[in-house]
């Protein structure tokens, strides 16, 4: 809107102006989580909801926890996955040990447990931080691995080192089939995201975003720079745990301690920085980017061989996997540091102004 002031021209800004799109955006998310929620259990096939939507939901969970700690409190962890294994041996031990005690509140606990780990290895954070940081949470993942590979009572003395769960039952209802377990899941998936962008906006989402940018001038103006470090890495190890419990219990049902190794805590960082740090839906984009990438490569690159008459082996395919995932992420750090939630942004802006210009 323009008016003349001082002999010149100028325009007000209006609040409102912006209004239709967000609620547009809002439309949006909520036909996608209903088209999730109905249309996706009675289309998909058992092999789609097992092999790609489990793993990617409970993925994008453990993200959403990272993200937490990496992009919008600027602390680097290399620990993911530990915090992730402690969230799912708590939840077998309160399982197993506890009787009665319902799968919801098990699965929490776990994440309890997770938090309280995270709290642990999070308080070096309040004298070190970037790579000596990074190295004191990659002893969480060495500690962990060889606690429970040592420690019997973890994996409540099993002789094999592995351990598994059962039928799974909420509340009545048996969790049984693919599409109840993407359903549980995906309720998960829902409540975690809503909780995590209510938090970013709220005070100490503020606080997280102050230490990142300058935990200096963050102090200066009155923020505690202990009590926003540990309660970034209390909701971010909570968030992870309890997606290393469903992991566990929900997509693999027998697992041991390499199923979440170092390798874990990579793959979740991998898939903060290919997303976007700081960004709550750049979560699902870079678990949706981890999860398809490599089983499109299994078909695509023995299908280039075939055409070119070259044999590309599993070997070759696993490697160029990993090339694949180095060279984006030197990309994005690059020239796009938010990664593709920016760039989806940027896309929805310009399809606002299209065709004019400005």
């Amino acid at each position: 809107m323009f008016y003349r002031e001082n002999g010149q021209f100028k325009t007000s800004y209006r609040k409102d102006m912006q209004i239709f799109p967000v609620v547009q955006d809002r439309w949006v998310i909520g036909a996608l989580v209903l088209a999730a929620a109905v249309l996706v259990p009675m289309l998909a096939s058992d092999y789609l909801l097992k092999a790609i939507l489990l793993p990617f939901l409970i993925l994008a969970i453990a993200a959403i926890g990272v993200n937490i700690l990496v992009g919008y409190c600027g602390q680097i962890s290399l620990g993911s996955g530990a915090f992730m294994a402690v969230g799912a041996y708590a939840a077998y031990n309160f399982l197993v040990r506890v009787e009665g005690l319902p799968l919801i509140v098990t699965l929490l606990l776990g994440g309890v447990c997770a938090a309280a780990v995270g709290i642990l290895f999070g308080i070096p954070s309040l004298r070190v931080r970037g790579l000596y940081l990074a190295v004191a949470t990659l002893a969480a993942q060495f500690v962990c691995d060889w606690a429970f590979l040592r420690i019997k009572w973890f994996t409540n003395h099993s002789t094999s080192g592995s351990v598994s769960v059962g039928q799974l039952n909420v509340f009545g209802w048996n969790v049984d089939t693919p599409a109840d377990r993407y359903l549980l899941c995906l309720g998960f998936a829902i409540v975690f995201a809503l909780l995590a962008k209510n938090l970013v906006r709220s005070a100490i989402g503020r606080e997280w975003m102050a230490i990142r940018d300058m935990d200096v001038a963050a102090t200066v103006i009155g923020i505690r720079p202990m009590y926003a470090k540990l309660t970034a890495f209390a909701v971010s190890s909570f968030i992870v745990g309890v997606a290393g419990a469903l992991w566990a219990f929900v997509f693999l049902g027998s697992w041991e301690p390499a199923a979440f190794s170092v390798d874990r805590s990579f793959q979740l960082l991998f898939m903060v920085i290919i997303g976007g740090l700081g960004s709550i839906m750049g979560c699902f984009m870079g678990a949706a980017f981890i999860v398809v990438l490599p089983i499109f490569l299994n078909q695509f690159l023995p299908w280039m061989g075939s055409v070119v008459n070259m044999e590309i082996s599993t070997a070759a395919v696993a490697h160029t996997e990993i090339m694949i995932f180095g060279a984006l992420i030197v990309w994005f750090l690059i020239v796009e540091p938010h990664g593709l939630a920016r760039l989806w942004s940027v896309g929805k802006q310009k399809l606002r102004l299209w065709p004019f210009p400005h």
